[in-house]
């Protein structure tokens, strides 16, 4: 039994903020690879890690903060589809997403 007078660091105010600042660090530099949320979310851990240590932030221990990002990046797509004229609706390094998201390979038939 949890004690009610327990407090829940991981979802304090400072700590929601904290996941908010990471998160949105993450979906700029994750973002300007052209990556989307839903493929975001299909990376395996061990990618993600290598993901967020590529974007210069230490990576997030728990998914909640992928699924942060994930929405995060769905509400800059949404933004930039509204916005197709303006210098940032167009992911700047769409060239490295080979990198992270590896397109399916077509059999021979």
């Amino acid at each position: 039994m949890t004690d009610p007078n327990e407090v829940d660091f991981a979802h304090t105010d400072a700590a929601d903020r904290k996941r908010r600042e990471k998160a949105t660090g993450l979906a700029r530099y994750i973002w300007e690879r052209d990556i989307s949320g839903a493929e975001l979310l299909d990376l395996p851990d061990a990618q993600l890690r290598k993901l967020a240590r590529e974007a210069g932030v230490n990576p997030p221990s728990t998914r909640e903060t992928w699924t942060v990002v994930a929405e995060l990046l769905d509400e800059k797509s949404r933004w930039a589809a509204a916005h197709p004229g303006h210098p940032q609706a167009t992911p700047t390094h769409s060239d490295e997403k080979i990198m992270w998201i590896k397109r399916p390979i077509t059999p021979w038939t």
